[in-house]
Formats: structure tokens, C-alpha cells, sequence
């Protein structure tokens, strides 16, 4: 697609007592403060990142282990789950509609929050082609995801058979079912990093 994904977890409460055009600035100056050294805007590890000055430690960005920053693999694991569910029991492929929906996969895209401005708490986008936002995931979201995910996790083996048939060796879909599971896992942990917070989740392009 083209894009690469900066994903932050954001204290809602602090970031919606800010006028609404400025809330995506705020999140990336939060994190990396203007006229700060550009040395330290790229993250030297891979997981949270957390901004350097205390004052802005309401909001944090994470870097995915199994991705290089590109948005492709999240919207490929997405693309592929759309593939794969028709062929997966009903109680898995719940668990999974409910913990990737608003993340990586939408159900009806037209209905993206993200597409929205994330029902108004954002700017919308008057380009689809070139989206403002990737993902809005509001704290409210974050304890039925986790709920999800604990269902959803065990099973994933289940999903090895489906991600055979609808994945393998297409283009536009994960390379392989261990780097598809991998990156979910990562959500997985991410989803209940913020959860424990009571924060939310935004994908910036």
C-alpha cells in the first residue's frame, strides 16, 4: 500500500481535552518533541518507545518486531483473515472477528472508524487513498479485545489448514502462517498493554 504504520497508545482522557485538528500533531510531538535531536525520532529498539520528557508520558508509540514500520504486512494479515474465515469453526472466527475488527480487518470498510476520523474524535479524511488515520481503537474497545484475544489465542493452530488453503503462496497475503501468528501476537499484547491503562489505540500513516 505504500504506507508504513506509527502506531500510539494514548491517554483518551488527556488527548480529547485537546481541540480535535490538533490531537494528531500532538500525539507525534509528544513523542518526539520539536527541535529535539531527528537522532532520536527513530526508536533504537523495538517495542514501546516512550517520549523522553515525563510531561509527555500520557501517549507512547510502538515498533512491531515482525515488521520493518510498513503498514503492507498488518494489511495483508487483514486481507488474509477475510480469506480464511469461511473456512473456520464459529467460535474461533468469532473470537477473531471481534479482536481484529477496527485493528488490521473490518468487517464492512466503509464503516472504518478510521476512514470517519474516528467518529468525529479525529479529523476525517477527505482522501480515502490517502487516509489521515490507519486505526482508531477507543479504551472503551480495549477490554472486549482482550476478552477476544484470550479466546482467540489458544485456538490459532486451528487457523494452520485455512491460512494453507487461502494464503499460501498468494500474493498480498502473509508469507507464512508462523509470521502471521507472530505478528497477532503482538497485537495481542499490544491490545493489553493499553488495556491495562484504560488508553486507546491510533494508527498514523
Amino acid at each position: 500500500m505504500g504506507l508504513d504504520l506509527t502506531l500510539f497508545m494514548a491517554d483518551w482522557e488527556r488527548l480529547g481535552a485537546m481541540p480535535v485538528g490538533e490531537r494528531i500533531d500532538a500525539l507525534h510531538d509528544a513523542v518526539w518533541p520539536p527541535g529535539d535531536d531527528e537522532s532520536l525520532r527513530c526508536p533504537q529498539s523495538r517495542g514501546w518507545w516512550w517520549p523522553p520528557d515525563p510531561e509527555g508520558g500520557w501517549c507512547a508509540v510502538y515498533e512491531f518486531f515482525t515488521t520493518t514500520g510498513s503498514y503492507r504486512p498488518h494489511s495483508r494479515a487483514g486481507d488474509g483473515w477475510a480469506d480464511m474465515r469461511p473456512l473456520v469453526d464459529a467460535p474461533v472466527r468469532e473470537a477473531m472477528d471481534a479482536f481484529l475488527s477496527g485493528l488490521i480487518w473490518d468487517e464492512d470498510p466503509d464503516e472504518d472508524p478510521a476512514l470517519s476520523g474516528g467518529e468525529g474524535f479525529f479529523p476525517p479524511s477527505s482522501d480515502p487513498w490517502r487516509p489521515r488515520l490507519l486505526l482508531v481503537c477507543p479504551p472503551e474497545a480495549m477490554e472486549r479485545k482482550v476478552s477476544a484475544w484470550k479466546a482467540a489465542e489458544p485456538c490459532l493452530d486451528a487457523l494452520r489448514a485455512p491460512f494453507a488453503a487461502e494464503c499460501e503462496g498468494w500474493v498480498g497475503r502473509p508469507d507464512t502462517f508462523e509470521g502471521f501468528t507472530a505478528l497477532l501476537r503482538e497485537w495481542g499484547d499490544v491490545v493489553g498493554e493499553a488495556a491495562g491503562r484504560g488508553w486507546g489505540l491510533v494508527g498514523v500513516p
